[in-house]
C-alpha cells in the first residue's frame, strides 16, 4: 500500500512564506510498520550513533550518513514522492546532501539548540541557501517527548551566525532572543508517516524527552544541483539521484527490514 499524498499550492506558499510545511501520511502506515522495524533493529544491531549533548547535561543520539547504499533509509532518501517535492519548493534539480536517523531515548533525550542547517552548511562551501530537509516522524512526535519547534517566517531573517554552546553549535542567542521577541515560535506535532519539510534557513530547535517513549526521525537534507559546494568537505557534492518509485519503496523497505532480521543468526 502507498500513500496519496500530492503536493498542494498551499504548501508551497507555506514553505515560501513560513518556511516550512507538514504533509500528513506522507508515508503509509505499512512503509511506516516496515521503517519503523528497520530502525528498531538497526539499533539493536550497533548502528553507529553520535552524541550531542545539550546545557543540561543530556544527550541526543544520531547516525549521520554522507553515502547512499542499499538500505532502507537510501531508499527514503531517493523516494520520488519526497524527490519531486524538494524539486518543486526550491525550483531545481536537488541531490543527497547527507541524512540521519535522530534518536531521543525516554527520559534522558536531550534538547537541541536553536539553529539554522544553513548556519553549517555555509561553512561548507554552499554558495545560497537553496536547500532543504524532510523529516520524517518514524514515531510519534510530540511536546512531551522533544518535537522539533519552529519559529515560522524566521528564514527571511537570513543567515545568523553560529557560534558553540556546550557540545552544540546554535545560532547567536541574543539575535535568536530579538527574533522570539518579534516572532512566534511553535511545536511541530507529528504522527508516525507525517513529514516536515523545511528551508534550510528555518530557526528551529526541540527539547529533551521527557515522556517513557523514545523520539525516532529520519532527517533528509538536499542541495541543489547548482549549489554545488566549492570547497570540499565531509558531505558531498552532486551526484544524480537514482529515484525509487513511489511503489516500489514498500517492497524496499520490507526487504531491507527481512535481512536485518537475519543479520543476528547470520553472525
Amino acid at each position: 500500500m502507498t500513500t496519496s499524498f500530492a503536493l498542494q499550492t498551499a504548501d508551497i506558499s507555506n514553505f515560501r512564506d513560513q518556511g516550512y510545511f507538514v504533509a500528513r501520511g506522507l508515508l503509509s502506515s505499512d512503509e511506516v510498520e516496515a521503517l519503523c522495524a528497520v530502525t528498531e533493529l538497526s539499533m539493536l544491531d550497533g548502528l553507529d550513533l553520535l552524541d550531542r549533548h545539550d546545557a543540561e547535561g543530556y544527550s541526543t543520539k544520531l547516525a549521520l550518513r554522507n553515502a547512499l547504499g542499499d538500505d532502507a533509509y537510501s531508499a527514503l532518501v531517493q523516494c520520488e514522492r519526497i524527490v519531486d517535492t524538494v524539486e518543486a519548493l526550491l525550483g531545481g534539480e536537488v541531490y543527497h546532501y547527507h541524512h540521519k536517523v535522530m534518536i531521543k531515548e525516554p527520559l534522558v533525550g536531550g534538547a537541541w539548540e536553536w539553529h539554522q542547517d544553513y548556519g553549517y552548511w555555509y561553512e561548507n562551501g554552499c554558495l545560497r541557501p537553496d536547500m532543504a530537509s524532510c523529516l520524517i516522524a518514524i514515531t510519534a512526535a510530540t511536546e512531551e517527548n522533544g518535537c522539533v519547534e519552529v519559529v515560522p517566517g524566521s528564514h527571511l531573517l537570513g543567515r545568523l551566525n553560529h557560534v558553540s554552546v556546550d557540545d552544540q553549535v546554535c545560532a547567536d542567542p541574543e539575535r535568536v532572543a530579538v527574533a522570539l521577541g518579534r516572532y512566534r515560535s511553535e511545536p511541530v506535532v507529528m504522527e508516525p508517516g507525517d513529514a516536515a519539510f523545511f528551508h534550510c534557513n528555518l530557526l528551529h530547535r526541540s527539547q529533551r524527552n521527557t515522556s517513557s517513549l523514545p523520539r525516532l526521525s529520519l532527517i533528509n537534507c538536499y542541495n541543489t544541483k547548482e549549489n554545488d559546494p566549492f570547497i570540499e568537505h565531509h558531505h558531498p557534492r552532486y551526484s544524480p539521484l537514482d529515484r525509487v518509485a513511489d511503489e516500489e519503496l514498500l517492497p524496499a523497505l520490507r526487504r531491507h527490514s527481512a535481512r536485518a532480521q537475519k543479520r543476528p543468526s547470520s553472525e
